[in-house]
């Protein structure tokens, strides 16, 4: 039940698990990513260090377990919300929906929010449509503006977007 989650940013001391999450979730992306961009493990500590550096990540936990993970990064006159990962035994119970309102909570300057997502990870596009987001006019713009990723990455890749209330 999501009504036990709670929320907080993570500490460094929360790198282990929160690559745990990521990686575990991450291999669902067998099923829809061609085989040459699929990348086990997901996230290596130098990377997640490396993204630690230039956005915050929070953790959804239940109990001391955690059990998803999300962060959030400001580039040029947007926030992005980066690296939305949930344990697939607590998927589809809330868990990322309420760490995507946690981190929309959090957004601060800015009004409009932007998430990278897979074009197969049907998923994560369906929780952001039911969130209020949509696709972006211009994705290929979006990234190129906003995003640092891998051109094999940036081919598979779109963007959806909302713009807060404020």
């Amino acid at each position: 039940m999501s009504d036990l989650v709670t929320i907080r940013p993570l500490a460094a001391a929360d790198a282990d698990a929160a690559l745990a999450v990521i990686n575990e979730a991450a291999r669902w992306y067998r099923e829809f990513l061609p085989p040459g961009e699929y990348h086990e493990p997901e996230m290596t500590p130098g990377g997640y260090h490396g993204e630690a550096a230039r956005m915050t990540w929070y953790g959804a936990f239940r109990a001391t377990a955690l059990v998803g993970v999300m962060a959030l990064e400001y580039v040029k006159d947007v926030a992005l919300l980066r690296h939305a990962y949930v344990l697939p035994g607590r998927q589809r119970d809330g868990v990322g929906l309420r760490l995507l309102a946690h981190l929309e909570g959090e957004v601060r300057d800015v009004r409009r929010v932007v998430i990278g997502t897979y074009v197969g990870n049907y998923k994560a596009r369906s929780a952001l449509e039911k969130a209020g987001y949509r696709a972006s006019d211009d994705p290929a713009g979006v990234l190129r503006a906003y995003f640092t990723i891998p051109e094999d990455r940036f081919r598979t890749s779109l963007t959806y977007e909302k713009t807060l209330e404020p």
